[in-house]
């Protein structure tokens, strides 16, 4: 490596935060910019390990200590070549992924990790500074065309590869503008939409071509997709959100989370929020936050979204309950390293002010005569392990039954599988247990011509991981219509199996 001793001289430093008090007023980013000399430092970190467990950690296989060491040495052509090699969109994982890779670095052992997210970061911004990112345009096309629906990570990721192989193909998008969950799920103080943007500037120059307001199944029939294009990709994502089916349900104030969340992002980007990002009205009028007492129910990521976009709008309190007991502060014996370990995390939401309560449920949503929230009834829960099963069990603490005030509530307990009703039942395709569509690899079992990737196939995951499916997806598309693909396959390490079939 660059430095062998610099995991001896340095210690993990991360990326500066705005101040809590200016963040809050406004919806930039939260992080400051990477700086070349704490990027090469990081890098450093980066020590001769022999086998880097940190390939097998991140999903899409990304060559870590190699392009750490290009950035110590300060050759940044190289670092985003090798970074670019497996990773479509670092700018994307570069901030909001919660870097598995880390979790697996072998220094991560007795010392902290090396800062992998944070230098991926660095080397796309300066990537793109350097003006390295540029138009890869194929020198011949094969006549084939692909149909990618849904322009989530997943779908653009597909995009970009299947355009490389030198096939045209046509990016489907129901909702106004391309970029799925990036662009109407996550809050613009964790992505701002100019960092997407400015990546779709490029696929377009590439021969992409982009069809937003397409409800594909409604504006276009699984017939007509079928017969107008060679192969037909799925990436729609998972969309039922999981639902909590209790007395007050329907009261004023009660809302999915990504109901909040995408409304939201339409505000900032000069949008009507009065409209979805389908263009429809929404159905219960604008959420706003300002003056109330919120509760996130659900301890995930989309509801410290949901945290953090309430601190912005003035919200007089927020907490965030959760149904599971609260992790361990540091890693579990149940989750040894290079696993991911299961632990507690603190977001830079919950970091600007929230009240976290774990092993709660929440028994009733309680509202006034005008048919608004108040309250909610809430009970402890006593989690024990069953001697017989090893299963977690949970059982309702006696007397801990209350209410607690509450104007507004996000659902934050993730989402089902994709929706079934129109396009996936009109093309007859069979859904697996979960009632995600079932593949073969990532083929249909039921039509050869359509393949599906990204959470739509291995149910909700992570942005990291919907690139990775649109990759491996993409190669399968390829083969199927050229009989061999040349595109690039993710390596998996015969020295760490457990990764394998992650």
């Amino acid at each position: 490596m660059g430095k062998p001793t610099g995991f001896l001289e340095f210690q993990r430093e991360l990326p500066k935060k705005r101040a809590v008090e200016e963040r809050l007023h406004d919806y930039q980013e939260i992080e400051t910019a990477p700086t070349d000399s704490n990027s090469r430092q990081q890098a450093a970190r980066c020590m001769d390990c022999g086998i880097p467990f940190c390939h097998n950690g991140c999903p899409l296989g990304n060559i870590i200590p190699e392009f750490n060491d290009a950035v110590y040495d300060e050759n940044w052509a190289l670092a985003y070549e090798i970074l670019a090699s497996t990773n479509n969109f670092p700018e994307f994982t570069g901030r909001i992924c919660p870097a598995p890779c880390e979790a697996s670095c072998v220094l991560g052992i007795n010392k902290p990790p090396v800062a992998i997210e944070y230098i991926e970061k660095a080397i796309i911004e300066k990537a793109f500074e350097l003006n390295l990112v540029k138009p890869k345009i194929p020198k011949t096309r094969t006549g084939k065309k692909v149909a990618v629906v849904g322009s989530g990570p997943a779908g653009l990721a597909a995009s970009n590869q299947l355009n490389q192989a030198g096939h045209t193909v046509v990016l489907l998008e129901r909702a106004d503008k391309i970029g799925g969950l990036v662009r109407y799920g996550i809050p613009d103080f964790k992505l701002e939409k100019g960092i997407i943007d400015r990546r779709l500037a490029v696929m377009q120059e590439e021969g992409i071509e982009f069809r937003t307001n397409v409800n594909v199944g409604v504006s276009i029939k699984a017939d007509e997709l079928l017969n107008e294009f060679d192969a037909v990709l799925l990436t729609m994502g998972s969309t039922v959100p999981r639902d909590v089916k209790i007395q007050g349900r329907n009261l004023k104030g009660v809302h999915f989370a990504m109901e909040f969340l995408s409304q939201q992002n339409k505000r900032v980007a000069g949008l009507n929020p009065e409209f979805d990002h389908r263009g429809a009205p929404y159905t219960n009028g604008q959420i706003i936050a300002k003056d109330k007492h919120v509760v996130v129910i659900g301890g995930g990521d989309t509801g410290s979204d949901c945290v953090g976009t309430s601190g912005r709008h003035g919200a007089v309190s927020v907490t965030q309950i959760e149904l599971m007991p609260i992790p361990p502060q540091d890693r579990d014996a149940s989750t040894p390293w290079p696993n991911w370990p299961m632990m507690l995390r603190t977001s830079s939401s919950h970091e600007e002010g929230c009240d976290r309560h774990w092993s709660i449920n929440t028994k009733e949503f309680v509202g006034d005569e005008d048919g608004n929230l108040k309250e909610l009834k809430i009970v402890d829960l006593d989690w024990q392990k069953d001697p017989e099963t090893g299963r977690m069990q949970m059982k309702e603490v006696e007397g801990s039954e209350r209410n607690v005030p509450c104007d507004l509530a996000f659902l934050a307990a993730g989402f089902l599988h994709p929706q079934q009703e129109g396009l996936l039942n009109d093309l007859e395709l069979e859904f697996d247990d979960r009632g995600n569509i079932k593949t073969n690899g990532y083929q249909s079992t039921s039509n050869e011509k359509v393949f599906a990737a990204g959470d739509c196939r291995r149910g909700q995951s992570l942005v990291v991981w919907a690139i990775s499916e649109g990759r491996e997806a993409a190669r399968s598309v390829d083969e199927f219509l050229m009989g061999e693909s040349f595109l690039e396959a993710k390596a998996v390490s015969m020295f760490n199996p457990i990764f394998a079939h992650a």
